[in-house]
């Protein structure tokens, strides 16, 4: 009386399931990283004890060479002079009246060039947020 088994085991391995997951993986790294900001311009922010929640969509960015850009997520900071601000944040505003501008200012300027842009701004009834790092 000889017993058989009927069902064998495979020693196959699927490599099915693997693949669906590094692709779903490939596709969350690269939306992802869509929706970074990348900041070029080298900063040494201000300290303060909080930031605000408000990820304005432009911003408007002093260097240390007191050095003017505008710029939003969707493209690269362009120079521009002081005067030409108001302008370039009009064209992209679109006549959006409730838009906000971050400031980005670098620690070491003088304290006058950041008050020239909230005049600026202020001006042009832009609200405005000034960008900090926390301590």
């Amino acid at each position: 009386m000889s017993l058989k088994r009927r069902n064998r085991i495979n020693a196959n391995f699927s490599m099915a399931s693997m693949t669906d997951i590094i692709f779903l993986l490939l596709i969350f790294f690269m939306i992802t990283s869509t929706v970074v900001m990348p900041n070029a311009i080298p900063l040494s922010l201000p300290q303060a004890s909080r930031q605000t929640a408000i990820k304005p969509p432009v911003r408007v960015t002093i260097n240390r060479q007191l050095q003017y850009y505008i710029g939003t997520g969707r493209e690269k900071d362009q120079r521009v002079m002081p005067a030409e601000i108001i302008p370039r944040l009009k064209s992209i505003s679109a006549g959006d009246p409730k838009m906000t501008v971050a400031l980005y200012a670098d620690e070491a300027i003088p304290y006058s060039e950041v008050v020239r842009v909230i005049d600026i701004l202020q001006e042009n009834k832009l609200k405005m947020v000034l960008v900090t790092r926390t301590k």
